[in-house]
């Protein structure tokens, strides 16, 4: 059975009666939250979240590219939101590679060069501060003075703000 089989047992197992209000796409708390897609990082638990509360965006590292940019510019002209918080953490995999060696690797490999970044780091916080910038200078996003970033320490489960 496949990891996808599983999920799709437990969907049809649970008796899903899901919490919140399904009407509208708007985050009652008008709040998206970024964050690395590592599966330790539970985002719903971490913050006390309910279906419905927050538009919760994931990639690798958990860094503002192109592709967040646009999610969240649409997050906040469509969808009414205001605030964005930065999730990064302790021993991501991105601190592990470096930018050329990973380009380098998918290269040999394929042939071809990759033309989006990486974004590896070795400190995590540095990260967070460039990923808040980049949302607080995008001419896209119409909320740029609530951003917030924040570490998330996976072996103590501490959440640590970066200002």
């Amino acid at each position: 059975m496949t990891a996808t089989d599983v999920l799709l047992k437990r969907y049809h197992d649970a008796e899903t009666g899901l919490p919140g209000d399904r009407s509208s796409p708007n985050p009652s708390l008008h709040v998206s939250i970024l964050t690395c897609m590592d599966a330790r990082i539970r985002v719903f638990e971490i913050f006390g979240l309910i279906q419905g509360e927050a538009h919760i965006l994931r990639n690798a590292g958990g860094v503002v590219t192109d592709d967040v940019i646009r999610s969240l510019a649409l997050s906040q002209r469509k969808l009414g939101t205001r605030e964005v918080m930065i999730v990064q953490h302790t021993n991501c995999g991105l601190s592990l590679v470096t930018e050329d060696d990973f380009k380098d690797e998918l290269e040999a490999a394929t042939g071809l060069r990759p033309t989006w970044a990486v974004e590896a780091f070795r400190e995590v916080s540095d990260s967070v501060r460039r990923s808040m910038q980049r949302v607080k200078r995008s001419d896209f996003l119409l909320h740029t003075d609530k951003v917030r970033g924040f570490v998330y320490h996976v072996q103590t489960g501490e959440l640590t703000e970066v200002l």
